[in-house]
């Protein structure tokens, strides 16, 4: 007769390994993370990979500048072949522009929506997590990565940017303002949102991505036409004459012209077209007696200058995250009452 021992070196089930430089995630926050970790890590990894490549290039761009003598770093001083880190800067800036449009259609559409398609709702609801506790971790956790990715990538392009601005005519403010500063966070962050929504109300995945695009492209084009009137608009103005010797205004570094150009300014004040006497440019006297018969003095210019820029931002974001935390609290109360 045998007998069987139990060895409990071989029979206890060991402890499972656990990744100490994780956070310990529970609840709710473990299962919109389990659900969502593709798309989760591969934010992170592409903002890395970005944050790399934003490093390296903004090395060249240095050293590059450390070859040129000090006196030629001004507007138009540069060499052509300082234009190669202009448009690497600027693609680069182009290139984050599409995160709020990804977050939106990738990230925030199939949030919800693809829940209710396969179920997963009426299965985590039926527990005892409250349904608005389940839709503030799910919007909660996306978020907080999309704001952190979107924060460090344009952190970095801003921190490229500073050394570089006002070194050429393509580096204005202006062809920056929606890529740094606290613009992409807001703008991610509200495009993911709307996205939410979407997938909320329509209950389809592909359809609730296909509308989210239609609905960031829209937001797209009303921000790219009403960013600029965040600004005061400010002008420079001559009044010495319109003659052929006349000195035309000078806007100063680093700002953009608004409006039609030239405006020729009058005695009194009031502003006429550049068209005024176009008939008679070609004659200089002719076209001088035409201005002075309208009692013109001189020529003036509108502009926004670089130092609005950081206000505008902050106006524009507040603006942005105002109109996120509304379409938040929509999802909530509409997914609190009729989510399934």
């Amino acid at each position: 007769m045998t007998t069987l021992t139990r060895d409990p070196a071989r029979t206890t089930p060991s402890a499972p390994t656990r990744n100490y430089w994780l956070p310990r995630l529970g609840g709710p926050v473990w299962l919109v993370w389990r659900q969502h970790r593709a798309a989760l890590w591969t934010l992170l990894g592409v903002t890395a990979l970005g944050v790399l490549v934003m490093v390296h290039l903004r090395g060249q761009t240095m050293d590059f500048l450390a070859t040129q003598e000090p006196t030629a770093r001004r507007l138009g001083g540069m060499p052509p072949e300082f234009e190669t880190h202009v448009d690497r800067l600027l693609g680069i800036a182009g290139y984050l522009g599409y995160l709020p449009a990804l977050a939106g259609v990738f990230l925030g559409a199939p949030l919800i929506a693809g829940d209710l398609e396969t179920g997963t709702a009426k299965l985590v609801t039926s527990q005892s997590v409250s349904r608005q506790r389940w839709l503030l971790t799910k919007l909660a956790v996306p978020a907080a990565v999309l704001t952190l990715s979107a924060g460090v990538l344009s952190a970095v392009l801003t921190w490229w940017w500073n050394p570089v601005k006002g070194l050429s005519g393509g580096l204005l403010w202006t062809a920056v303002f929606s890529s740094t500063g606290v613009v992409p966070v807001a703008y991610a962050l509200l495009t993911f949102t709307v996205g939410v929504a979407a997938g909320l109300v329509l209950r389809r995945t592909l359809v609730s991505m296909v509308v989210t695009l239609g609905v960031v492209v829209a937001i797209g084009f009303v921000w790219s036409e009403l960013w600029r009137s965040l600004g005061h608009i400010r002008s420079v103005s001559t009044h010495d004459g319109v003659g052929p010797g006349a000195v035309q205004p000078e806007l100063p570094a680093q700002a953009e012209q608004q409006g039609q150009g030239t405006y020729f300014l009058t005695s009194s004040g009031d502003r006429l077209e550049w068209t005024t006497c176009l008939d008679q440019m070609e004659d200089d006297r002719a076209h001088t007696a035409c201005l002075e018969s309208h009692h013109v003095v001189g020529r003036t210019i509108d502009y926004l200058d670089l130092s609005q820029m950081q206000t505008m931002q902050w106006l524009g974001a507040g603006i942005m995250l105002a109109v996120t935390a509304a379409v938040a609290a929509f999802v909530i109360l509409r997914g609190s009452k009729r989510l399934l």
